[in-house]
């Protein structure tokens, strides 16, 4: 109907220019008569447009929230707090790709969310969750105005975009609430995560886009393109955006942030540093956890007096002995702080730390309470002494260093802890397994092996405290389901000292399967990426010790981990190729992908093993690794003529 592709469009102008531009173009009263108008039509017709305006009205409740696998992970980005930092994260990205083009951004204190949109059409809205997989918030979503139903794009595409409530607004909010919310962060977490959509509309929230995270053509090659696709398709973007060529220059627009930010009506704790061009970005590549080509650097936080009461010890899978201190209950950006980790009795010393003294605590990165140091010690403050045994099962504990440790593999927490590394979600993935099940079957049951958590029973289970019969067939049940891991997820698993999930997933595209890492000595495991010679050192002795017997147990009872399928006679079998610069019509991804397809393992950097090497436009220091080591340099063209001989 003609009439309501007028009004629709009309409205949607109208909110751009309110929620968006903040230059609105017509009064509340003139544009809540064409609403009016749209409603009556819609509700005449029967039909509701995909870009309807009254589609962001608040649903009914929902039950639960349902889980979403992102096109490509959202990663988190590492943290610096000092000039030093941001000095170490320019240097090291110029050492590899050469001088960088820098771009500077608020850092703004909400929740991350994603939204799809395909065919021109908003599809759904979810959070960041683990980075792989978020919950589905579309229905809370949509009942925010500051973002398009609709847009020029008709490819699929992901934009992240940080979810924020004004301090003006929670203000507001707080005047009239029967709970007011403690702080404009967990106000707005609350709202989006909330399963009622109506209390995400009461509470007022709105979406500052920063990035797109997925486009389907590619089209999108720097930081700047992203931005600017983001204004032509009508989303909210935070004015403020800055270049910089060097660390000095980054510096000064961190201070004028950081001076500018105390004006803002939004909470901000820093600044995100990228890199603009996305091939520089290939280039630097990835950790496990975080971009080599952004870092976010962190204000200071908000830092508050009290005292140290009680120091207690906690025991690691590694037997490593933490320190824990207990404070007196204070507020402390939002939250009522007890307890702080202390990093080891080196740490203790080196703050002149005394229970009974008053100290200092951060929100370190407004995330982990820190001790920062003693304000003052009073006389009658006890020193805090370092306990000779190990507080749960009284073994004689182990300096090194700085750290302390309990040698023995069967205490309590150790175990408990390491079973719970085992079945955790990136490792065995048992669902509902905690480490206060595995405590419990510890100490009850006497399991405390990896294939002993196969071994329980409906009857084992159920005589524990708090096990109805559901419950323990849920457990059993995941316990079951966890049989075929993926191969680094497995490695994951055992808890092998210094891999992690990074240095897993490297050792199991290495290897292949697991027969060919147990058999890996120790100068073949230091051709791995990132492995060097104390991770290494303890692959080898992992498997040749306690260890592989763990691991034959666990085969015994059937658990067998998913191994890579081996490409026979593919054209690129046995060979390790890097990629390095911008090739002409590959992202890549698209090159790694059909690589491995061929046969061949992807390698992040040039190494003794590397048997060839991709190089593209503006290739960096990887092309002049490959060169000096005299390793076969081809183009894109080349690849593809041995992809299809």
């Amino acid at each position: 109907m003609k009439e309501m592709r007028e009004l629709i469009d009309t409205l949607n102008r109208y909110g751009y220019e309110y929620y968006v531009l903040d230059n609105p173009s017509v009064s509340d009263r003139e544009y809540d008569k064409l609403y009016d108008r749209l409603l009556a039509l819609e509700k005449e017709t029967g039909v509701v447009e995909p870009d309807s305006p009254t589609r962001r009205v608040g649903g009914e409740p929902l039950a639960a929230f349902s889980k979403h696998e992102h096109i490509q992970p959202l990663y988190s980005l590492d943290k610096g707090v000092t000039e030093q930092q941001v000095r170490d994260f320019c240097t090291r990205a110029e050492k590899i790709a050469g001088n960088c083009d820098y771009r500077v951004e608020y850092k703004f204190d909400g929740l991350t969310v994603c939204l799809t949109y395909n065919q021109g059409k908003f599809l759904r809205a979810t959070t960041r969750g683990n980075g792989t997989v978020g919950e589905d918030v579309t229905a809370q979503v949509l009942t925010i105005p500051s973002f398009p139903l609709t847009i020029t794009y008709q490819g699929l595409v992901e934009v992240k975009g940080e979810a924020v409530i004004r301090l003006s607004v929670l203000e507001k909010y707080n005047a009239t609430a029967a709970e007011p919310l403690k702080n404009a962060r967990n106000a707005v977490a609350g709202a989006i995560r909330n399963l009622d959509p109506k209390i995400t509309k009461s509470r007022n929230p709105e979406i500052c886009f920063y990035d797109v995270n997925y486009i389907e053509d590619n089209s999108i090659r720097s930081q700047d393109e992203a931005v600017a696709f983001l204004k032509e398709n009508r989303f909210r973007v935070f004015p403020f955006y800055r270049a910089a060529n060097n660390a000095e220059e980054l510096m000064q627009i961190i201070n004028e942030i950081d001076v500018e930010r105390k004006k803002l009506d939004v909470l901000t704790d820093g600044a995100v540093i990228k890199i603009n061009d996305y091939a520089t970005r290939e280039e630097l590549g990835y950790t496990e956890k975080f971009p080599r080509f952004a870092i976010a650097y962190k204000f200071e936080a908000e830092e508050v007096e009290t005292i140290l009461r009680e120091v207690f010890w906690q025991v690691g899978r590694t037997g490593k002995l933490t320190p824990l201190g207990v404070v007196d209950p204070v507020d402390l950006a939002g939250v009522t702080v007890k307890k702080a980790t202390l990093n080891n009795l080196g740490d203790i010393e080196r703050k002149g730390l005394k229970t009974g003294a008053t100290v200092l605590i951060r929100r370190s990165n407004e995330v982990i309470p820190e001790i920062l140091g003693a304000v003052s010690v009073p006389e009658t403050a006890t020193e805090i002494l370092p306990p000779k045994t190990c507080p749960y099962c009284g073994a004689t504990v182990v300096e090194e260093g700085a750290n302390l440790f309990c040698p023995n593999v069967s205490c309590a927490p150790r175990v408990a802890a390491k079973l719970a590394h085992f079945g955790s979600k990136d490792a065995m993935n048992i669902e509902g397994f905690s480490e206060m099940t595995a405590s419990l079957i510890y100490e009850k049951l006497g399991v405390s092996t990896f294939d002993g958590l196969y071994r329980l029973t409906q009857e084992d289970l159920g005589a524990l405290e708090g096990f109805q019969e559901k419950k323990t067939g849920n457990l059993l049940s995941a316990i079951n389901a966890s049989k075929t891991p993926t191969l680094w997820s497995f490695i994951y698993a055992l808890g092998i000292m210094g891999v992690g999930k990074k240095t897993a997933k490297d050792l199991a595209k290495r290897y292949g399967s697991l027969s060919a890492l147990r058999k890996a000595d120790r100068e073949d495991l230091l051709n791995v990426d990132e492995v060097g010679e104390v991770i290494a050192t303890a692959v080898t002795e992992y498997f040749s010790g306690e260890g592989g017997r763990d691991v034959d147990a666990l085969l015994t009872v059937g658990v067998t981990p998913v191994e890579k399928e081996e490409v026979v006679n593919g054209p690129l079998s046995g060979e390790i190729v890097v990629l390095t610069g911008k090739l002409p019509s590959l992202t890549r991804g698209q090159a790694a992908a059909l690589i491995e397809q061929a046969g061949g393992e992807v390698g992040s950097t040039v190494t003794a093993a590397t048997t060839l090497v991709v190089a593209g436009e503006d290739a960096g220091s990887k092309l002049e690794k490959a060169k000096k080591r005299g390793i076969k340099i081809i183009d894109e063209n080349a690849l593809k003529n041995l992809l299809n001989p």
